[in-house]
């Protein structure tokens, strides 16, 4: 008999199925990036140049671009098992939708979150983002950028069996991002004054506690919701 449990297998069988499913797919994994960097090249060409300007709105533009990065890749969190039918005989199967969502949750952190906070300190020297933010903008992002994985994931479950609902979809995760964009440019304004900013951290690293919690069960009622089982 094998010594881990099922759910940690299961978590562990199918994060790895969807890590091997985005090396397949590799335009879809660097689409987030690819508009990341993009933005951030456009943006000191379209308002200024200079660092005098560009310093004192780098963390909000820096936030905003990369939760509209994750936002982008939101929809096809389960939407190619949809399209194929392995959503709906997962269901059917009665395996624990909450472990599959968190193993798609990470999956995608892992693919564009992770990448998105590891890049911040290039796109903050494009910026001209005084070095005084440069830690917080990593750590911001890397709590960040999880929960907004993780909260995303109710909003793509409910819109999996819509055509064309990423309208939809933005409608309905976007004003849950909000907090997390305020905390994690805000903390990064505070460390760039040099005051300290662990307060706002602090309070990212509890969304995503509470998203890791809260948002698979809500996912996964979403699932059998949209799939009507």
């Amino acid at each position: 008999m094998s010594a881990i449990p099922g759910p940690h297998r299961a978590l562990t069988a199918s994060f790895k199925r969807e890590l091997l499913v985005a090396a397949r797919a590799r335009s879809e994994f660097f689409n987030p990036l690819i508009f990341f960097l993009s933005i951030t090249m456009f943006v000191p060409l379209g308002i200024a140049p200079d660092a005098q300007t560009l310093a004192p709105i780098a963390p909000g533009m820096i936030w905003i671009i990369a939760l509209l990065s994750v936002l982008l890749s939101l929809d096809r969190v389960f939407q190619s098992d949809f399209e194929d039918g392995s959503l709906e005989q997962m269901v059917l199967s009665g395996q624990s939708l909450y472990w599959i969502v968190i193993a798609k949750s990470l999956a995608h952190w892992v693919l564009t979150g992770l990448p998105l906070a590891l890049l911040s300190p290039i796109l903050g020297v494009m910026m001209a983002l005084p070095g005084e933010g440069y830690v917080a903008l990593v750590v911001s992002l890397l709590f960040g950028t999880g929960s907004l994985c993780f909260i995303g994931a109710i909003g793509s479950a409910l819109t999996v069996a819509l055509r064309r609902g990423g309208l939809l979809l933005s409608l309905i995760i976007i004003p849950l991002y909000v907090p997390v964009l305020i905390l994690g440019s805000s903390s990064v304004q505070t460390a760039v004054l040099g005051e300290p900013y662990l307060g706002q951290v602090a309070l990212l690293a509890a969304i995503w506690l509470l998203s890791l919690m809260i948002a698979p069960f809500a996912a996964a009622g979403s699932i059998k919701i949209s799939l009507g089982t």
